[in-house]
């Protein structure tokens, strides 16, 4: 019987750099052993079968190795944004059933905090713990000696990590990643689909974006197949092609706003550096502007690949370099078992190059669904078996997705999907907001970002004081960059805000979304 592919790489090669970051390298021996021990003591944090574990996502060493782990030992983990308030994770922690934290130096504070108020243990790296907080080195050092032999898949039921999202209610739901296709009974079974489809071409991959979200986490897949992982721990455009040149970096999964940051570079800096190792870039999270596209195709050649889809869907579409600058504006054609529909007002299929709701039909098993949610899920379908996650547009003759606005209320920011619904329900709690609309404007970096239009009450707030307000419930990125104040906010005929209309006049088209 063959060994999975991180024993043998540990068996084979036990020297080589497996996993780095800016602080330092693990050898697969190191990484085999420590996954062994990680995934020890994380079943002592989740011994139930329903328990999970948070993870906040810092980019670091110890996030991927402790989500790693959670797979070996078939222990869920929950990926939080290092950035939330307590509130926030004592929200996300009830809801996911935590029953321990893993923290890093920008999350361990707030980690600290809802771990007192929750009773749970919380395991910090990267800084000093503090408070009732376990020290991550110290902690792993003291799992049992037998774990040291390797990572052995402990039989329970096979549990990927769960990623939140938030939604137009305005509260943040899970959704467990959907990187396997079929069905699998137990972790063993489902490191064995990872291994066996770890979608990027072998060779060192390049993490850039935050492990808090699901494209940066799927290095994860790549690591599972006994292929090295290198993490930038915050992005910097020069840094990044300096890593692509050091560990001829073979694969990564980027974002619009990387694009942009890296083309703002000076010439002579990007001619420095050799990116000719890169096999395939991936990008995702929101429209890429074409001359941004077309610009990277034409310095980095035709590798990149781009993704449509949502983190409760997983990729429904995908599109090559070549086929883009064929169908320049395209997302791609549905992928198997994907099936793409572009449906009326009345629900009906309309015929191509009409345009309409994009939606996409699928197996019961590859559909959207959401985390002790059934309502949220049923509120995703327009019919059983078909979804919409919330775009219109159109598809050409030849199968081409082409997305023109959004029927959905998000805000893409940096690859970053925000809810207006969040800030909002925040921003009425003031006594100063009689009304407030939150919408997606342009933003030369991020592609978008919001701006809260504020119906003042009689004692009018300053823009600085709802700011505040907002930061203090709501994580940094999830609050307005912009406040306005307006006599009043734009609706419709049946009297509901129109958010379209509200934002048409910061845009310079018809398309009031950025791409």
């Amino acid at each position: 019987m063959s060994l999975p592919p991180l024993e043998r790489r540990a068996h084979e090669t036990p020297d080589e750099p497996a996993l780095v970051d800016d602080r330092g390298v693990l050898s697969w021996s190191e990484l085999a052993d420590q996954v062994a021990r990680a995934s020890a003591r994380l079943l002592e944090l989740a011994p139930g079968p329903g328990d999970r574990v948070a993870v906040l996502g810092d980019n670091a060493i110890p996030t991927l190795v402790a989500h790693l782990a959670g797979l070996y030992a078939g222990v869920g983990t929950v990926a939080s944004a290092r950035q939330l308030t307590v509130g926030e994770l004592v929200d996300q922690i009830v809801d996911a059933g935590v029953t321990g934290v893993v923290a890093g130096p920008v999350g361990a504070g707030v980690a600290v905090e809802a771990g007192r108020e929750l009773g749970l243990p919380v395991v910090t790296h990267g800084t000093e713990p503090a408070g009732h907080a376990f020290d991550w080195d110290l902690w792993l050092a003291a799992a049992h000696p037998d774990t040291a032999a390797g990572p052995v898949p402990a039989g329970r039921p096979a549990r990927p990590p769960l990623v939140y999202t938030s939604g137009t209610t305005g509260r943040a739901r899970g959704t467990e990643v959907r990187w396997v296709s079929t069905p699998v009974t137990d972790s063993a079974a489902y490191l064995t689909a990872l291994a066996a489809r770890p979608g990027f071409p072998p060779g060192p991959h390049l993490v850039c974006g935050p492990l808090q979200h699901n494209g940066p986490l799927t290095s994860l897949r790549h690591l599972a197949a006994g292929q090295q992982v290198v993490v930038l721990g915050k992005f910097d455009a020069e840094a990044f092609l300096r890593r692509v040149e050091e560990w001829r970096v073979t694969s990564t999964v980027m974002v619009p706003t990387h694009f942009q940051r890296l083309l703002a570079l000076p010439e002579e800096v990007r001619n420095r550096y050799d990116v000719s190792s890169l096999l395939q870039v991936s990008h995702t999270g929101s429209a890429c502007p074409p001359e941004v596209k077309r610009a990277m195709i034409e310095w980095f050649g035709p590798v990149l690949t781009e993704s449509y889809g949502a983190s409760e869907a997983g990729t429904v579409a995908r599109i090559s370099s070549t086929e883009w600058l064929a169908h320049p504006g395209s997302v791609g054609r549905a992928q198997p078992p994907f099936e793409v529909l572009v449906t009326g007002d009345d629900g009906d299929p309309l015929p191509p190059g009409e345009l309409g709701l994009l939606a996409f039909r699928a197996p019961e098993d590859r559909g959207v669904r959401y985390h002790a949610d059934p309502e949220k899920t049923k509120a995703a379908y327009l019919t059983p078996g078909v979804f919409t996650l919330g775009d219109i547009g159109y598809v050409d003759r030849d199968g081409y997705i082409f997305i023109t606005d959004r029927a959905a209320d998000v805000v893409v920011s940096g690859g970053v999907n925000l809810y207006p619904a969040e800030s909002e329900a925040v921003l009425r709690e003031h006594p100063g907001v009689a009304e407030v609309a939150v919408i997606g404007v342009p933003d030369a970096d991020f592609g978008e970002s919001l701006r809260a239009l504020v119906v003042a009450a009689a004692d009018e707030p300053s823009a600085e004081e709802l700011d505040r307000f907002c930061r203090e419930r709501l994580a940094a990125y999830k609050c307005p960059r912009a406040y306005e104040f307006v006599p009043e906010l734009v609706r419709n005929a049946m009297g509901k805000l129109d958010k379209r209309a509200m934002r048409r006049p910061y845009w310079h088209s018809e398309r009031t979304i950025a791409g």
